[in-house]
């Protein structure tokens, strides 16, 4: 069954620029090297900060992120972060380029601009296999992962999902099956080991298919090192439920089509329990359609797993 999705549109509630503080505007017009005469919020994404493409009197363009230190500190040091793994990774890595950065009362990113598009929604397969093929060349690239990123492992970052599963099962004592995915969730230290950079958050909303041919990924806030099928997979959610036979995908994919059966059940057991109990917990303010998502996503990913295991 094909689930509806929420709407793109519904994310995160942005800062926008005129409302940024007249210093940090000067300092970023300063950055830029010219004044702003436009600027186009990036509505996609669930995170509150500010992120625009400032449009500069001179008809220079930049992607700007900024959060501010004092009012958004979760927010200030996860900027900090992508600053600080950008700067970290290969150059041949799919990012943009971080310019440079200012970190005061605001942390302020300045993040090469792209002429891009997004994968339309529903996705199709063509803008999927241009994703996977990137993620496929990526993972030579990233591994082993530089020992500058410092990252954690995948193992030790999402070893707190399996206990989620406590959490939905009180919720959804009814739900069939619910122990056994439970159990399978478990199991996913052992199948996911591996010393390749994964992003851990490959989103329609977090890609960029470049104009000039490349495909990049954005929000480098989180990469662990793991197997590098990891994210071939999770980026496979959203395709799911917007109809795209995906098991087909992973059987014609070089990273996936030998990752055993149980291993990939393994991790979608862990990302249905998180999502399922995401969704249930309190609406942020700043995301107020963050939990639409997070349910939808778990949603898939149960009906995903259910399929896979014969639990229908």
């Amino acid at each position: 069954m094909q689930l509806a999705p929420p709407l793109t549109s519904e994310t995160a509630r942005r800062l926008e620029w005129r409302f940024l503080p007249p210093p940090l505007r000067t300092m970023i017009e300063r950055r830029c090297g010219s004044p702003v005469v436009e600027a186009q919020s990036q509505n996609r994404g669930f995170t509150p900060g500010f992120a625009s493409v400032l449009i500069c009197e001179d008809g220079s363009r930049h992607f700007v992120k900024a959060a501010s230190a004092r009012a958004q500190p979760v927010f200030a040091d996860a900027y900090r972060e992508e600053a600080r793994k950008l700067a970290a990774l290969p150059a041949a890595a799919p990012a943009p380029a971080l310019l440079w950065v200012e970190d005061d009362d605001w942390v302020v990113l300045g993040i090469e601009h792209v002429e891009a598009d997004q994968p339309a929604r529903p996705w199709q397969l063509g803008d999927l296999d241009r994703c996977l093929d990137t993620l496929e060349a990526a993972a030579e690239v990233l591994t082993p992962a530089p020992e500058a990123l410092a990252l954690e492992t995948f193992e030790a970052e999402l070893a707190s999902f399996v206990g989620h599963w406590e959490s939905v099962l009180a919720r959804r004592p009814d739900l069939a099956h619910g122990e056994e995915a439970a159990a399978l969730a478990a199991g996913f230290a052992e199948v996911t080991r591996g010393d390749t950079v994964v992003h851990t958050d490959l989103r329609d909303d977090n890609v960029l298919l470049a104009r000039d041919g490349r495909t990049l990924f954005c929000d480098w806030n989180w990469p662990v090192v793991g197997a590098p099928w990891l994210d071939s997979l999770l980026l496979l959610v959203g395709p799911r439920g917007d109809g795209i036979d995906v098991d087909a995908v992973i059987r014609a994919r070089p990273l996936l089509h030998d990752v055993p059966a149980e291993a990939v059940d393994a991790v979608l057991a862990l990302v249905t329990g998180y999502f399922l109990k995401s969704a249930g917990d309190p609406v942020p303010s700043t995301s107020p359609y963050l939990r639409d998502h997070q349910r939808w996503q778990g949603e898939v990913c149960w009906e995903w797993l259910a399929e896979r295991r014969g639990w229908a």
